[in-house]
């Protein structure tokens, strides 16, 4: 894990790569690599790669970046792991391929010199790179399936710049900061900028699963090798006769028995590859203690495991710590749990704010979480994220299909939906949330009701909460009902849609994202055994199909997690984001309810959109 930069002066006019810039864009990304930074620039300074490192596998220094192939003809500044490396490795190895270290980085390069760019088909794990082809005179750049590690770029016409963060291409030489519209528009509707905008018109977040090319002809277009929604549509329908069980998933015929046991025990063994140690952040969830399980087995006895406790949540029923101190005991793991006050947010505020990079309404409970982690001593840490889109665990999956089946019969539909709106919204937005005045607009299709109940603001009340031209041109820009709808074209299961929604827009855009910059704030890499390509595809013909496997499925395979927990109803992390904001719950000057007036008697979401207004000013600070 590790934070990346590169600059490529691919226009004959541009000038030469300023290695000033190079070294400011990594020192923006520090805290990403505290176990040293390297640089590499071309003799003629047309090309330059920067990295920042944190060491988790091949602690020496023969493995330190950018790593160079074939005297140089190859150069690679790479942040993740690729945690099928080894495999990949002894296959090389049996090609007549040599190798100086034993890092993932140096198989990567091998990998590339035999199969050129398609080689990120065959990387199993969580990857943003930069790797420059000198005897093509290209740049090559690259981000995992699922966009777990991030990868923005800047292309002015002459010369690209690559980081690992939006600050970083802001201290390394990106000039142009006049706002994007559908970035600022995108975070209120979602609570997060949606790739691949950002806050700024010239930076681009390379798309997940993409790969992208940059020579002396210009910048080529992003080209995807991964897709969640195609993967979705392409998943072939079990037989009728096939079902779940206790042992696991029985696919197609023709296809091999994949228990489910199998492919959650293979994928957290694959991220538990280190050399350090990996500890996993704890909760009362299924998903964080159905990890420490499987992980204890790899692991054995002391697992480090991390708990976040909140004190005003202490003695409640919303107090997590007391289940998670259970599941640890049963796992055999050592049990750390971290209490946070009020005081804690507010002294740490100021920071997190800076680590966020991007305006979210989420990840303060990761940061705190990835902070107690690191402290501990622990620079990997296994998390739960992705168990409710892989499963079904969030509500959206079964009140949104519901939703549209009962709307969706409504004579006149979205048309007669739009009118009852204008008339309505203005009077409800005094009594109610006012997206419920989007109720029949938005409720005859699974894209539209997703939006309906996981948006942040709904599209008409933009211009109230935001400068309105810039809301208008956003909206026009973004596109952001037509867009969901596109993504789930041709999934004829509502819950299906579903998950590609969760998937594709909340876990992308947001918690993935969280998880990087909460992580990365403290050196801190967060790994996700639940949100892998090749679990996905596994499991994917069963996924939202009958005889297919659920959570509590899933909670099922350790065989050991305490009866209560596998009896306790759903009901997320919660953070006491009003208590925090201000003592008593009053917003701050400048924090305002949903309805544009100050209140002093905030709603949880209400609180949220207080949040996401602070967060939204600070970005804007630090341009």
């Amino acid at each position: 894990m590790c934070g990346i930069a590169s600059i490529f002066a691919y226009g004959p006019a541009a000038p030469p790569v300023a290695e000033a810039e190079l070294l400011a864009a990594s020192a923006a990304m520090s805290a990403r690599g505290p176990d040293g930074a390297g640089l590499w620039l071309a003799p003629e300074a047309r090309v330059g790669l920067a990295h920042r490192r944190l060491a988790i596998i091949d602690l020496t220094d023969r493995a330190r970046q950018p790593m160079a192939r074939d005297g140089g003809n190859l150069r690679i500044t790479f942040n993740g792991e690729i945690y099928n490396f080894k495999e990949l490795r002894a296959e090389l190895a049996a090609k007549g391929e040599r190798f100086e270290t034993e890092s993932d980085t140096e198989v990567m390069l091998a990998l590339y010199a035999r199969e050129g760019a398609d080689f990120v088909k065959r990387l199993g794990g969580m990857f943003a790179f930069a790797l420059w082809d000198e005897s093509e005179r290209k740049l090559l750049l690259a981000r995992d399936p699922f966009g777990i590690k991030p990868l923005y770029y800047a292309d002015d016409g002459a010369t690209i710049r690559v980081a690992s963060t939006v600050t970083a291409l802001l201290k390394g030489g990106t000039r142009d900061t006049s706002p994007d519209p559908a970035g600022h528009a995108g975070f209120f509707l979602l609570g997060s900028v949606p790739e691949p905008h950002t806050l700024y018109r010239s930076i681009r977040a390379l798309p997940a699963g993409h790969t992208l090319v940059a020579t002396a002809k210009g910048v080529e277009a992003p080209r995807p090798f991964f897709a969640i929604a195609e993967t979705l549509r392409a998943a072939t329908r079990p037989d009728r006769g096939a079902s779940f069980n206790a042992r696991g998933v029985k696919p197609a015929p023709g296809q091999g028995e994949v228990p489910l046991s199998q492919a959650l025990r293979s994928t957290v063994a694959r991220h538990m590859v280190a050399d350090v140690p990996v500890g996993v952040f704890l909760s009362a969830g299924l998903d964080s203690s159905t990890l420490a399980a499987l992980a204890a087995e790899t692991h054995g006895a002391g697992l480090e495991a991390v708990t976040l406790g909140i004190r005003s949540f202490q003695g409640t029923p919303e107090d997590e710590v007391p289940l998670a101190a259970e599941v640890a005991r049963v796992v055999g793991a050592r049990h750390r749990v971290v209490w946070i006050e009020p005081e804690d947010f507010a002294a740490a505020r100021a920071d997190l704010l800076v680590a966020m990079d991007q305006p979210s309404v989420d990840g303060v409970n990761v940061y705190f979480v990835a902070r107690a982690a690191r402290a501990a001593g622990l620079k990997v840490a296994l998390s739960g994220l992705g168990g409710d889109e892989l499963f079904g665990g969030y509500d959206t999956f079964s009140k949104v299909p519901r939703l549209v089946d009962t709307l969706g019969r409504v004579p006149g539909g979205r048309a007669i939906g739009r009118a009852f709106r204008v008339v309505t919204a203005p009077l409800l937005k005094r009594f109610v949330n006012p997206r419920w005045a989007g109720l029949f607009e938005y409720g005859t299709r699974v894209s539209d009701a997703w939006l309906l109940r996981r948006g942040l603001y709904m599209p008409w009340e933009l211009p109230e909460v935001m400068n309105p031209d810039l809301a208008r041109e956003g909206l026009a820009a973004l596109r952001l009902p037509d867009r969901l709808a596109a993504d789930v074209a041709d999934i004829h299961e509502p819950w299906r849609q579903v998950q590609a929604l969760e998937m594709g827009w909340y876990m992308r855009n947001q918690l993935l994202r969280d998880a990087d910059w909460a992580g990365m704030a403290h050196g801190l890499e967060i790994r996700v055994p639940l949100v892998d390509a090749d679990l996905f595809r596994r499991l994917a013909p069963w996924l939202g199909r009958a005889g297919g496997p659920g959570k509590n499925d899933m909670a099922r395979v350790p065989g050991n997690l305490p009866a209560a927990l596998l009896a306790r109803p759903k009901t997320g992390f919660a953070v006491p984001m009003r208590e925090w904001l201000a003592p008593g719950g009053v917003m701050p000057p400048g924090m305002h309810s949903h309805d544009g007036r100050q209140n002093n008697k905030v709603p949880g979401e209400n609180s949220m959109r207080g949040w996401a207004g602070l967060v939204y000013r600070a970005s804007l600070s630090r341009k």
